[in-house]
């Protein structure tokens, strides 16, 4: 049954929606949707590196998206305006990436697969990278969870406590650099924020606590994939972006819903 493209597509968007939905929960929290820009956009000059060097393509992506959450990550603290540090950053490596494709020889590449994600052409071993990063992520986020979340909500409180809040967003970074990894294959780079950012959004209204609104946004990132991958099938769709809707339609769901209904 592995053998079956439509079950390894789902397997692969459960990965993605494991890995994501945590990290967007404090990319909500901290207002950072930038950073899932930058480092989405860099996989382009990833991609990019790794045909060019005739290596594996999370191989190349995950070393340009980690450099680029780590420089990202660093200048945040140096008095960069995050607005034009994401135009300059973001935006440069989606470009040198799209003009560097071009200058690899003997290459042909469709780029709409890594700009807006192509699920469907996921084999054995894409599977397992992605699930394998999933692991790493969700091992991480909950090892650091408590020192993540009291950084997030208070920098000089978490000083106090011993907690270096520099250090923990560098951990979220290199995480959210993994994750970039894990689902540019699913979405694609131009939609990766949509699917940190728009679970865990849809999830805010229904939760009480940080710990129900990450499970809230797992289970929301689920439904959005195989509802999106479900829709795509049926109405011959492109699947990243028919799975960003049906998040955006959930998003919208749960934020129009009566106060009374999201306590209950």
């Amino acid at each position: 049954m592995l053998d079956s493209f439509v079950l390894r597509a789902a397997l692969a968007g459960i990965a993605v929606a494991v890995a994501a939905a945590p990290i967007g929960c404090f990319v909500v929290w901290r207002r950072m949707a930038y950073f899932g820009d930058a480092t989405a956009h860099a996989a382009i000059l990833g991609v990019a590196g790794s045909l060019a060097f005739g290596q594996s393509i999370f191989a190349g992506t995950l070393v340009v998206s980690v450099l680029m959450a780590y420089l990202v990550s660093s200048l945040s603290w140096r008095g960069y305006a995050m607005d034009t540090l994401l135009g300059v950053l973001a935006h440069s490596a989606l470009a040198f990436g799209l003009v560097a494709v071009s200058f690899v020889p003997g290459v042909r590449v469709d780029l709409n697969a890594y700009l807006f994600g192509d699920i469907l052409a996921v084999d054995a071993m894409d599977l397992g990278i992605m699930w394998a990063g999933a692991v790493v992520v969700s091992t991480l986020i909950a090892w650091r969870w408590s020192a993540l979340l009291l950084s997030t909500l208070n920098a000089e409180l978490a000083h106090a406590s011993g907690i270096d809040p520099r250090r923990e967003q560098l951990v979220l970074t290199l995480s959210l650099a993994i994750v970039v990894v894990v689902a540019i294959k699913v979405v694609g780079a131009l939609l990766i924020t949509a699917l940190l950012i728009i679970p865990a959004a849809a999830a805010r209204p229904l939760s009480q606590t940080p710990e129900r609104m990450a499970v809230y946004a797992v289970l929301a990132g689920v439904l959005s994939i195989l509802s999106g991958l479900t829709a795509s099938w049926y109405l011959d769709t492109p699947t990243g972006p028919t799975i960003v809707c049906v998040g955006a339609v959930m998003f919208l769901c749960t934020n129009l819903m009566p106060a009374a209904w999201r306590r209950s």
